[in-house]
């Protein structure tokens, strides 16, 4: 058993023979537990919840006043393996710990958990630590996908300088063809000149990941998002319905309006097109704006070793069919792509600028929901003088 898992249960044997009551109603000790940043819970012998703290109310997504009212096969069918591992420490095994679990039920889809358990023999209940291991995994990625976007940047600044000049050239010369040639032979110079503008565009849109300084500042994103709204309900995602669940008291984001405008439009327009492709007979976008604790990272445009919190969470969500799971892993990688025509070029970028402003992206996607989930850093004092 863990030293995670040992303090927890130390903590939760003073409370798990009263009835659920309120975190704010707790023992010191166990204010404390409610306070950690890891999902604890406790069934009884029949798997109803008698606690939950607020971490395990953030993972699980429900309320614990709603927890208290419901058992464990309310949110998990009776094949999932969490059932297997309370049914082994009920019938002997004092503590037990698994990995890389799947959770998939009516109200719980998660993928890559990591679970400690442990039996409360004084009460007959058995304590659950739940871990997610898929931010840690979709940072290792991000982190791959950024040195990826960095050996383009290299690529694309020698593109420009090498490639760029003489692609005008040939382009001129084209040019100077088409109109000195004979007519059967100017749909050659048509092609040359065409295939030279296809090439300067590609080199452009690499040109992108340059590492440019971005001017940050005091970014609504609310204001951010209806203007994405705006655009969509006006081109693209014409006939689409679009759902807001935004937390009006969100402070500001630390960030570049114009960059996060471009993120944002890109994650709606890929999910306008998944849902167009899949012809979900109610396709629907739904935005969502929420404060959360818990997160930090290092931010990668400090040369100091600064942590970065990121407690703004916006998020993108489709109910169309889903991103096929063998691109998952690699999505936000260069030249990687679920649509025929895609470049592969969108994700990537996405990445590289959530990185730039020292936030994360996750991925969920099952069919019939995708969300993509931006944490992002907000504005601090000493951005504000």
């Amino acid at each position: 058993m863990s030293g995670v898992t040992k303090a927890v249960r130390r903590t939760v044997l003073s409370v798990v023979r009263r009835n659920p009551v309120p975190t704010t109603q707790l023992p010191e000790a166990v204010s404390v537990l409610a306070a950690m940043p890891v999902a604890v819970v406790v069934l009884s012998e029949d798997n109803r919840f008698t606690y939950a703290n607020s971490a395990a109310e953030q993972f699980l997504g429900i309320s614990f006043p709603q927890l208290a009212q419901m058992s464990l096969d309310d949110i998990l069918p009776e094949d999932s393996p969490l059932f297997l591992m309370v049914n082994q420490l009920r019938t002997g095994a004092s503590s037990i710990a698994d990995h890389d679990l799947s959770f998939d039920g009516p109200r719980l889809n998660k993928k890559g958990i990591s679970v400690q358990g442990t039996t409360l023999e004084e009460t007959g209940s058995v304590l659950l630590v739940l871990q997610d291991g898929n931010t840690v995994r979709s940072l290792d990625r991000q982190i791959a996908a950024r040195n990826a976007a960095r050996s383009i940047t290299g690529m694309a600044a020698i593109l420009a300088h090498e490639i760029k000049n003489p692609l005008s050239g040939i382009r001129g010369a084209a040019q100077l063809l088409e109109s000195s040639v004979a007519e059967a032979d100017q749909e050659l110079a048509v092609l040359i000149r065409d295939e030279a503008d296809r090439i300067r565009a590609l080199v452009d849109r690499m040109e992108v990941f340059g590492e440019k300084p971005v001017a940050m500042e005091a970014v609504n994103i609310h204001r951010v998002l209806e203007h994405v709204r705006r655009l969509a309900r006006s081109g693209f995602g014409d006939g689409l319905r679009f759902s807001e669940s935004y937390d009006p008291s969100l402070p500001s984001v630390w960030g570049n309006r114009d960059q996060l405008v471009q993120v944002l439009l890109n994650l709606v327009k890929n999910a306008a097109d998944a849902l167009i492709a899949g012809g979900a007979a109610e396709s629907e976008i739904t935005l969502i704006t929420r404060y959360q604790h818990g997160l930090r990272l290092a931010n990668p445009t400090s040369e100091s070793d600064n942590r970065v919190e990121l407690p703004l969470l916006v998020v993108v969500r489709d109910n169309g069919p889903g991103i096929p799971e063998d691109i998952r892993p690699h999505l936000f990688e260069p030249f990687v792509s679920s649509k025929p025509s895609g470049q592969g070029l969108g994700l990537a970028l996405v990445a590289k600028i959530i990185a730039d402003h020292g936030g994360l992206i996750e991925v969920e996607s099952r069919p019939g929901r995708t969300e993509f989930r931006l944490h992002l850093p907000m504005l601090a004092e000493e951005d504000a003088q």
